[in-house]
């Protein structure tokens, strides 16, 4: 059976005493130790003791009526691109397993010590965040929720956060997202990821993929709870989330490249849901974004994320290159051929996109589409290098379009029960993060009626 506290309820049952963070921890541990379960894939590192220890202390302050927060007590898991003191910060690899223990936490990681939340362990993720599959040959891969005697890919890279979440091994999970990382494997698992406008969460902390497009945002089971996560994150006040009714929303539904190529569970799901929001009232156009066609001629020759993963990583990946997964380090080694000329082109092209873009979409409340193209591959499915390609592309795509022209985004959960998870995205312009929960609050449970 789904696991379904959300943060909201597991603040009242601590605050009215049908709860407490020890026993909150005590049964994440569990779950995670589960030798039935995926724990052993879905984490790295497991913080067991300090877990507790933190648990019994936060315990001890509510009881003083001296929690931090409300939500003080509530485990969640982190993603290991993210720096946490006395700790190594490996990002999925073995590369960085020499590395000094980090000497301070990651802002994101202390904003959710600072409100009480507990850190349950360091989360499986695809190798230097380089994909959107989530298959890690060094740790081992977890699998969906989907069809789980089958095996399924689990979405990256925040993989191991996404199926922590669903697993009821954490409550809350920190992830990052430079082209679907938080939205991917929350679509692939049945649960709701976040990309917040890239400059509201610091990234200082966190090993980089693209400084260009990288921001960190959470994972979670609810709107709400990635509202409330997403406010902590970006050191903002939790305010109470009013879902937006249905009926009156300006929804624009892309017909430039995101319709493209869909699988038929994914373009039946999508259609369901525009036809549950139509008939309740929302205004739904579909519309031409002319420049979502120039994203795939500005990544061309690896885009972003190829130059400036090239940036940082080409004296690792000259020492110890051959400890990399060979699917990520063919990607990052496509930035050696850049030159300072295409990045400067890449720039200017970015701007002129962003600006175009949100005066093209500036008439709407938020675009709608689907999370990704496909629903989870199987993971044997994956094995010979193109199939694991046109999976990976297929999954990125969509998601990453919202990275490019800098926006803000989340998805939802819109299948049904009993059926292959899909989500669906609402996006907008950077800076409309609160507008975008509010959108997503008022439909997510209809969609899937």
């Amino acid at each position: 059976m789904p696991y379904t506290p959300t943060l909201a309820s597991l603040a009242d049952d601590l605050e009215n005493g049908r709860t407490s963070a020890r026993k909150l921890v005590d049964e994440c541990i569990a779950r995670i130790a589960d030798p039935a379960g995926e724990g052993q894939r879905v984490f790295i590192h497991v913080d067991k003791d300090a877990a507790i220890e933190a648990a019994e202390a936060m315990d001890r302050l509510r009881k003083a009526k001296a929690a931090p927060s409300r939500f003080a007590g509530i485990p969640v898991s982190i993603k290991d691109l993210f720096d946490i003191k006395g700790q190594v910060t490996r990002a999925g690899s073995r590369a960085l397993d020499d590395s000094p223990p980090a000497q301070a936490d990651a802002t994101a990681v202390a904003r959710l010590r600072r409100a009480g939340f507990i850190v349950i362990g360091r989360t499986n993720m695809t190798e230097f965040a380089y994909s959107g599959i989530g298959i890690n040959p060094h740790y081992g891969t977890p699998k969906s929720v989907w069809q789980r005697s089958v095996g399924h890919v689990p979405g990256g890279s925040s993989s191991g956060a996404a199926v922590s979440i669903a697993d009821g091994m954490a409550h809350g999970a920190l992830g990052t997202d430079t082209g679907g990382s938080c939205r991917i494997p929350a679509a692939f698992n049945g649960i709701v990821g976040f990309k917040p406008t890239q400059r509201r969460v610091p990234l200082d902390g966190g090993v980089p993929l693209s400084s260009t497009l990288d921001s960190f945002g959470p994972l979670a089971r609810s709107v709400s709870c990635c509202a409330i996560l997403d406010a902590v994150l970006a050191d903002e006040p939790v305010m109470p989330l009013r879902p937006r009714p249905i009926k009156g929303m300006r929804l624009a539904v892309p017909t430039t490249v995101v319709l493209d190529d869909l699988d038929d569970a994914v373009a039946q799901t999508f259609d369901r849901a525009l036809e549950k929001l139509s008939r309740e009232g929302a205004l739904i156009e579909r519309i031409e974004v002319p420049g979502f066609l120039d994203i795939g001629v500005m990544n061309a020759k690896g885009g972003f994320s190829a130059a400036e993963s090239y940036a940082w990583h080409r004296f690792l990946i000259a020492s110890k290159g051959d400890i990399y997964d060979p699917r990520v380090a063919v990607r990052i080694l496509r930035g050696e051929g850049m030159s300072a000329a295409d990045y400067v082109d890449l720039i200017n092209a970015r701007r002129s996109l962003i600006a175009r873009t949100e005066k093209r979409i500036a008439p709407y409340d938020a675009l709608v589409l689907p999370t990704t193209a496909n629903t989870p591959p199987r993971i044997p499915d994956l094995t010979a290098d193109k199939a694991f390609t046109t999976q990976n592309m297929r999954a990125l795509r969509n998601p990453s379009l919202i990275n490019m022209i800098d926006g803000c985004a989340i998805s939802i959960p819109a299948q049904r029960d009993g059926e292959v998870p899909v989500g669906l995205m609402l996006a907008a312009a950077g800076g409309s993060d609160r507008r975008i929960f509010e959108l997503a609050a008022g439909m997510e449970r209809a969609i899937r009626v």
